[in-house]
């Protein structure tokens, strides 16, 4: 009685993984619906509307979430708004479908160093360099934001109050 049960938990959990992997489609069949509006919202964000961008995008990853480039514009779009945290998050979500994406890993460095953690924008860099064996531009544009610096933000460059001399 007990093996019985054991070898039916077994076949049906084998039966539900098969089905399960039978239906999906694989990762390079993105739908081309989302294509399209990736393709409009490239579009327009060419154009500088970004909030038509911003919808686009949105609506393409709500069509297949699978959609790596549509991240990766979306996250630029974010970055184009002066929104590093939001640009962080969207090329992580970008990395997670591909670990070795080399515009992405220089598009969320570039958001680090915005955001201040040149150590983490350093690790995405040398990332980048095992990635690019020959001259890589993405490499080049990283290592001079890292060198630029974080922004300077009016908090830091306002002088500090002396004290009084009696």
């Amino acid at each position: 009685m007990r093996v019985t049960s054991v070898a039916i938990a077994a076949t049906l959990t084998l039966v539900c993984v098969s089905t399960s992997l039978h239906g999906q489609r694989p990762d390079d069949q993105i739908d081309a619906r989302s294509m399209q509006l990736l393709a409009q919202g490239k579009a327009a964000k060419a154009a500088g509307n970004l909030d038509g961008a911003t919808d686009l995008l949105e609506t393409a990853l709500a069509v297949d979430p699978r959609n790596r480039q549509a991240y990766v514009v979306l996250a630029e779009t974010a970055d184009a708004r002066g929104l590093p945290g939001t640009a962080i998050r969207l090329y992580r979500e970008a990395l997670s479908l591909e670990p070795n994406d080399v515009a992405a890993l220089q598009g969320q460095g570039e958001a680090l160093v915005a955001k201040g953690a040149v150590t983490l924008a350093k690790a995405n860099l040398a990332k980048i360099r095992t990635l690019c064996k020959g001259a890589c531009p993405e490499a080049n544009q990283l290592a001079a934001a890292i060198a630029k610096g974080p922004p300077v933000t009016t908090a830091q460059t306002q002088a500090k109050p002396t004290a009084a001399k009696d």
